[in-house]
C-alpha cells in the first residue's frame, strides 16, 4: 500500500477448481479482477477439498482480496 494516505479494503472470496489449489487461486483472482479495481494482493487463508467416492473432486481456496479504495 502506498504511503500517500491510501485506504485499502479486504474482501473474502471462495474459489474452486478441479485441477488443483494453484488453479483455484487463479480462478478466484481472475474473477475478483473483473469487478474489483485496484487489486494489490491476495492472501490464501484456507485450503479445502471436496471428496466423493474416495476421490478429490474439487480443490477450494478461501482468499482475502486486497484492493485500494478509489478517491
Amino acid at each position: 500500500m502506498r504511503s500517500d494516505g491510501s485506504v485499502a479494503r479486504i474482501t473474502e472470496i471462495i474459489a474452486g477448481s478441479t485441477k488443483g489449489f494453484d488453479d483455484a487461486v487463479m480462478v478466484g483472482f481472475k474473477r475478483a479482477s473483473k469487478t474489483l479495481r485496484g487489486v494489490t494482493g491476495l492472501k490464501v487463508r484456507d485450503h479445502r477439498c471436496s471428496v466423493e467416492d474416495g476421490k478429490i473432486t474439487e480443490y477450494r481456496v478461501t482468499l482475502d482480496v486486497i484492493f485500494v479504495l478509489e478517491n
